[in-house]
């Protein structure tokens, strides 16, 4: 019976053996695939638009604050009354900042708002952390760089033109951006709502408007720098040790392209000076046949090195935003190296970028990496970042920076291109541009420069579109803007920018 008895007990534990081992099994993958969702498709499911869960966690408590220098807030969040969304984020200035801000929506964001996310969310681990440890749920504060009398001057200057544009003031010391205004622009606050048909429709409207509003042109759109690029070409010029401000240049009224029929011609159609003048002047008075035979004695290797050197091929800028990259084409016959050397063919450039000219020649040939986030501050007013300010490029030696500074100087003295930038008591540095526009027969107006000439403290890049000449349309544009950030009789000595 004993026998009988255990041959019975192992029929009946062998299926609950193979049953405990399908459990086992089974919580096996369980724990397996827990695992690997906490650890690696976390982030992607809080990301997804249909987790509403996650919509309503960004909304349910109180985001950082982004603030100007001077402590003006731009960007900060509210009570909405709202019982699922507790709070709205508002955009006290709108328009004028809206192309830095971006704008925080339900579906979405861009600008600093997406770039800074974890600070301003308090999703960052030293934020949450700290957070924590004080017991207040909040996100951190973003103290900008930006000079609000000379993003108003920007913004004012460009509306003014009625044509779309950007511009973009550095400070050459620091790197601390003072401005950076796009024109159209939009109102965040139309994304703030919490009606999915209304933001949809905004949405739509903004995407379709004439103008492009929603593109910050500073940082996320190229154009043909046009004569601004001699900056670049000079510099290049300079390098080789076969040019020098008093170098005699040849520079015919048309000058014919290498295998073409094309002529490059001077502004006017006429000689530069005396046909053979000094570089400084064929510089002061942007003659394009000079640069053109200097771009071809140089040959593109050179002008791509020095281009380089400045920034243009390089795809690590962010400030915090990521920034177009600006571009000096590759493999190019002579004709189209002569035409690069203008600033035309394939070459394009960021407002942010033509800014960065004048920052480096301003910083005695030290270009240092533009940002825009100046203190990361918690709740409580304790600062857990800083900007530290770096070199971003060596572009080229100090003599080569001082012999170009005084060459851009002459351009907004009598007779140079640039006079309608010039500021009364104030030496003033810079180049004009008019780039050819292939989609258009209208040029756009470009222009770079930098003041005080002996003592930097502000370098600007401005592009028009279609404005025509840049030093009837982007020069005023850029005077407005050095005058709102350097000091004048009357309004006393400030507090130098980025500092």
């Amino acid at each position: 019976m004993r026998a009988v008895a255990t041959q019975r007990a192992r029929r009946m534990n062998a299926p609950l053996g193979r049953v405990a081992v399908a459990c086992e099994v089974m919580l096996l993958a369980l724990l397996v695939n827990t695992t690997y969702i906490q650890a690696f498709r976390a982030d992607r499911l809080a990301g997804d638009p249909r987790n509403r869960r996650g919509m309503i966690e960004r909304f349910d408590g109180p985001r950082g604050d982004i603030v100007l220098r001077d402590e003006t807030v731009i960007a900060t969040s509210r009570r909405s009354g709202d019982r699922t969304y507790r709070y709205r984020r508002v955009y006290p200035r709108g328009p004028l900042y809206a192309p830095v801000t971006g704008y925080l929506s339900l579906y979405g964001s861009s600008g600093i708002e997406a770039a800074e996310d974890p600070a301003l969310s308090g999703s960052d681990p030293e934020v949450r952390v700290r957070s924590l440890m004080d017991g207040i749920r909040s996100g951190a504060t973003l103290k900008l760089t930006l000079d609000d009398r000379a993003q108003r001057a920007a913004y004012r200057a460009l509306r003014a033109t009625g044509r779309p544009g950007a511009v973009v003031a550095i400070n050459p010391n620091t790197g601390a951006i003072l401005a950076m205004a796009s024109y159209p622009s939009y109102d965040p606050n139309l994304y703030a709502t919490f009606d999915a048909a209304v933001l949809d429709a905004a949405d739509r409207r903004l995407q379709r408007a004439p103008g492009r509003p929603l593109l910050n042109r500073a940082i996320q759109r190229t154009y043909p720098p046009g004569s601004a690029f001699k900056v670049v070409t000079t510099a290049a010029a300079l390098s080789s040790e076969r040019y020098g401000p008093a170098t005699a240049v040849s520079a015919p009224a048309a000058f014919r392209l290498p295998g073409t029929r094309v002529r490059v011609r001077n502004s006017g159609g006429a000689a530069c000076g005396d046909g053979h003048p000094s570089l400084a002047y064929a510089f002061k008075v942007s003659c394009n046949t000079p640069f053109a035979k200097i771009g071809l004695d140089l040959g593109q290797n050179a002008l791509r090195e020095q281009a380089e050197a400045f920034g243009f091929g390089a795809a690590d800028l962010a400030v915090p935003m990521p920034v177009a990259m600006s571009v000096y084409p590759e493999r190019m016959n002579r004709a189209q190296t002569a035409m690069s050397a203008l600033g035309q063919f394939d070459t394009r450039a960021t407002p942010l970028m033509i800014a960065m000219f004048s920052a480096a020649i301003a910083g005695n040939g030290e270009l240092m990496r533009p940002y825009l986030v100046e203190e990361v501050r918690l709740a409580d007013g304790t600062v857990i970042g800083n900007a530290q300010p770096s070199r971003y490029r060596r572009v080229l030696s100090a003599d080569e920076a001082d012999r170009l500074t005084a060459m851009m100087i002459a351009v907004t003295r009598p007779g140079g291109t640039g006079t309608a930038a010039a500021i009364p008591g104030i030496d003033v540095a810079a180049k004009t541009g008019t780039a050819e526009n292939a989609a258009s027969r209208e040029d756009h107006a470009i222009f770079t420069g930098f003041a005080p000439a002996d003592a930097p403290r502000v370098a600007v890049g401005v592009v028009v579109e279609h404005g025509g000449f840049g030093g009837e349309v982007a020069a005023p544009i850029a005077r407005a803007v050095m005058r709102a950030v350097l000091p004048s009789p009357g309004r006393g000595e400030r507090n130098g920018p980025g500092e």
